[in-house]
């Protein structure tokens, strides 16, 4: 087996790899990062495979990349034969590009709020939490409007990237305090995601039924 993840249990961007190699049902090996209190994706081994300092990193043979996004896609272009999770139609590929990008620039205060909140990490929670705030309520906004027209997802007929890379943010929200109630259309987002086969879960997600 030559695929391994380097990871870490309670990473959000790390779950989001795990998320879709479970999907997919595809084999690999994780290597455990003591993040914290280690900081060990800060050593010289670790910032050999990504000078960054930071997690995830899939080795994969003489491949190795950083950051969920592109180790996303990678491994929909690679594994995913049928292009669901990363459809080969433009308009599609657009859009799922579009909130791989949003996932990764507009939901980075939610990701900073829940490391303030839970490693004590250095930030203004006031700020994290009104940026996160308006990134929920533009994604519940637009899921709103996906219902009205009869849709599930956030992009297509079915899951895809885009709901496997913007999940986490939401549903870990409530680690630094925003209830799930104030958006009641990504409430029923996440309840479908939990029904996509192969669906696995994290420490802090809650077990909507």
């Amino acid at each position: 087996m030559s695929l391994v993840l380097h990871d870490y249990e309670l990473d959000s961007d790390s779950y989001k790899v795990r998320l879709l190699l479970s999907a997919l049902g595809v084999e690999y090996s994780k290597v455990a990062v003591n993040v914290h209190p280690g900081h060990e994706q800060r050593s010289p081994a670790h910032l050999r495979l990504n000078p960054l300092g930071n997690l995830p990193i899939l080795v994969d043979g003489e491949t190795t990349l950083r950051d969920s996004g592109a180790i996303l896609c990678y491994l929909a272009r690679l594994h995913d034969k049928e292009g669901q999770w990363l459809p080969a139609d433009p308009v599609r590929f657009g859009e799922v590009m579009m909130w791989l990008f949003f996932a990764s620039a507009d939901l980075a205060p939610a990701t900073l709020a829940r490391l303030h909140h839970m490693l004590e990490v250095p930030a203004d929670a006031a700020a994290v939490g009104a940026a996160s705030r308006r990134a929920f309520r533009i994604m519940d906004d637009h899921m709103t409007k996906r219902e009205l027209e009869g849709f599930s997802w956030f992009v297509g007929e079915q899951a895809t990237l885009a709901d496997i890379a913007l999940f986490p943010a939401i549903a870990l929200s409530r680690d630094f305090g925003i209830d799930h109630d104030e958006y009641p259309a990504l409430r029923r987002w996440m309840r479908r995601v939990r029904t996509i086969p192969g669906f696995i879960t994290m420490p802090g997600i809650p077990d909507y039924h």
